[in-house]
C-alpha cells in the first residue's frame, strides 16, 4: 500500500470535535490513517494515510465529511539519520 500525506484547515476546530471524529475515522473504510498532527490554536491538520490510491484516499474523507487541502503520495520516507547518512555518501 502507498502512503499519502494530507494537509487540512480547519479553522475553529475544538478538542471535543476533533475528538468526536475518531471512532469514524478508526473505521477506514477506504484507506487507514496512520499518524495524524494537529494545531488547534490554528485550525491546521496534517494526515498520513495508507491506500490503494490516492483516489481511496480521497474517498475516505469524502465518506467523514472532512474536507482537504491537498493529499500527495509520498515517495521517499526517510528519518533523520538516512539523510545523514545521505549526505555523508554512504
Amino acid at each position: 500500500m502507498a502512503q499519502f500525506m494530507s494537509i487540512h484547515r480547519s479553522p475553529g476546530l475544538s478538542r471535543e470535535e476533533f475528538a468526536a471524529t475518531a471512532p469514524d475515522v478508526i473505521e477506514s473504510k477506504h484507506a487507514k490513517m496512520q499518524h495524524v498532527w494537529v494545531n488547534i490554536f490554528e485550525g491546521f491538520i496534517v494526515t498520513l494515510y495508507e491506500g490503494e490510491n490516492k483516489e481511496m484516499v480521497i474517498k475516505e474523507f469524502e465518506r467523514l465529511g472532512f474536507p482537504y487541502d491537498e493529499v500527495h503520495e509520498i515517495q521517499i520516507d526517510m528519518p533523520r539519520e538516512g539523510l545523514e547518512a545521505l549526505a555523508a555518501g554512504q
